[in-house]
């Protein structure tokens, strides 16, 4: 074979076009620096964030924390003024306890007797029964409240000698009015509740109407109307805050002072929560008590 015939075979100065061996080209000059670069910056601004958002969650932890052990100071350093009072007065939760149990005796004590008016066979005396247990019975605590707290002298004076009327004394007897005209439905209630037959057989064996109630018919009623009785009580413990707008130093008005005193309004939910536990821990028993007696004292029909 000779060398132009060996040239045309293997394209060595061939007319026909030849695919050329494909090649890729690389950045220009400058131009892998510059996405490094970018990507450096891109992982540093990332890393950045990743710390700022750690160093972020690590500090709200560390607030979190210290406003939490601030606020439990804060409840165990005002709890004794909240539950006792100042030094030497008497007041907070334990003062509310105090009026709520003397307007329940006073209230429980002329209920029973208005009660008792309103099944009178005096028709004078069971009408104006029946106006004094709604009147009381249809008022708002609160207008009593301010109306006895301004009636009552704020002292009188026995045999010369003056004695001041506290606002605490005011209000449970404020309170112990509509605790009156309730308990005054409850025993009416309850003495309407005996069957007529029980009166029928005391006539019968001929005694009073006198000796018919008290011996007969009241001693059936008390199962009747403790239930209800407790149930009233819950309620005019609950109620007992409302002497704090009188300024009766209760412990509703403590834990205001006790607000003030501190001056953070993030104490405000905690510290009030913290007293309405102490009356749930103090009325919750008394409902789940009064929920007992009334299926122990159930009347069956």
């Amino acid at each position: 074979m000779n060398k132009r015939t060996h040239n045309r075979m293997f394209g060595r100065g061939s007319d026909m076009a030849v695919l050329k061996p494909f090649r890729v080209s690389g950045p220009a000059p400058g131009e892998g620096l510059v996405l490094r670069l970018l990507n450096g910056r891109v992982a540093l601004a990332l890393l950045s964030v990743l710390l700022i958002w750690m160093l972020v969650g690590e500090a709200r932890a560390q607030i979190m924390a210290s406003a939490e052990q601030t606020v439990l100071d804060t409840l165990i350093k005002w709890t004794p003024l909240m539950l006792l009072g100042p030094p030497g007065e008497l007041g907070g939760f334990v003062l509310n306890v105090i009026v709520s149990f003397l307007a329940m005796a006073m209230g429980t004590f002329m209920g029973i007797w208005l009660g008792l008016g309103q099944v009178s066979l005096w028709a004078p005396v069971r009408r104006a029964s029946w106006v004094i247990t709604q009147l009381f019975r249809n008022s708002p605590w609160l207008v009593l409240l301010f109306y006895f707290m301004l009636m009552l002298p704020f002292q009188i004076k026995i045999f010369g000698v003056v004695i001041p009327v506290e606002g605490w004394v005011k209000a449970t007897f404020a309170l112990s009015l509509p605790i009156m005209a309730n308990i005054s439905e409850i025993v009416r209630g309850s003495i309407q509740s005996i069957p007529s037959g029980q009166w029928e057989s005391a006539e019968s064996l001929a005694f009073s109407r006198y000796q018919t109630l008290w011996m007969i018919i009241l001693p059936q009623c008390v199962k009747r109307m403790i239930p209800p009785w407790m149930n009233w009580y819950a309620i005019l413990t609950m109620s007992t805050p409302l002497i704090s707008i009188l300024g009766v130093a209760d412990g509703m008005s403590l834990t205001q002072d006790a607000l003030a005193a501190e001056g953070r309004s993030e104490y405000l939910i905690p510290m009030y929560l913290w007293l309405m536990s102490w009356f749930f821990i103090y009325c919750y028993p008394i409902a789940r008590w009064t929920i007992s007696l009334e299926r122990r004292f159930q009347v069956n029909i």
